[in-house]
């Protein structure tokens, strides 16, 4: 019985955790959208270097912000295209492939031991399970590892073409449901079945249509 709490404990706690964390990101997040919602890009005689930096300091809110799973970024891409015309939709356009990029590089980096470590203490005994087999695994051990084991008939498929699956996700309206656009590249970096290369460039041609879009027919095709 003690060892049975003192595990329920450890287990509550690293739930505890985990929910400050989101509730902290989320916070950030609300805070950097209502910083952005605020500035001004009106230019007028004398303000340039203001709105030159506001610019700058939003495209960079907006990258990070799109790194954060569950935060529906592309929204604020879009707001920002809105406010400052087709111009911006270049600088948008390498702000969201660098935010992806970026939350696809720290789930890389993110050691499994440790996703191992935090599914045991919150009872996904199972996941723990997973993660300690492929754990030493290479990627194409790894991914011929899950498809011999995968016990449906969609998840083989989605495995092999996951490239494809990968960009269908994240142009998915309402696809923060699911972890949005960092959420989905947190878990391709997380399952190390990835390559780096084949990443950037899924995500360079996924996201693409609405910025050349914007490019070639004007703002009206955002629908803001």
């Amino acid at each position: 019985m003690p060892g049975g709490k003192q595990s329920s404990a450890v287990r509550w706690r690293t739930v505890a955790r985990i929910l400050c964390l989101i509730a902290l990101l989320l916070t950030a997040s609300i805070l950097a959208r209502e910083y952005i919602d605020t500035q001004q890009f009106t230019i007028r005689p004398g303000n340039e270097d203001a709105v030159h930096r506001s610019i700058m300091i939003s495209a960079a809110l907006y990258a990070v912000l799109l790194a954060i799973p569950f935060v529906p970024g592309a929204e604020i891409g879009l707001g920002l295209i809105a406010a400052l015309g087709p111009p911006i939709a270049i600088l948008v356009y390498l702000c969201t492939v660098f935010g992806l990029t970026l939350s696809f590089i720290i789930g890389r980096l993110i050691p499994l031991l440790i996703l191992i470590r935090v599914a045991r203490d919150i009872g996904f005994e199972r996941t723990g399970r997973l993660l300690e087999t492929i754990e030493p695994l290479d990627r194409k051990q790894r991914l011929e590892y899950l498809l011999d084991r995968s016990p449906r008939r969609l998840l083989p498929v989605l495995l092999r073409y996951r490239y494809l699956a990968l960009a269908v996700a994240l142009n998915i309206p309402g696809n923060y449901l699911i972890g949005g656009g960092g959420g989905i590249a947190l878990f391709a970096g997380v399952s190390r079945i990835f390559s780096v290369t084949g990443f950037l460039l899924t995500i360079a041609l996924a996201v693409a249509p609405v910025p050349v879009a914007v490019l070639v027919f004007g703002i009206r095709v955002t629908g803001q």
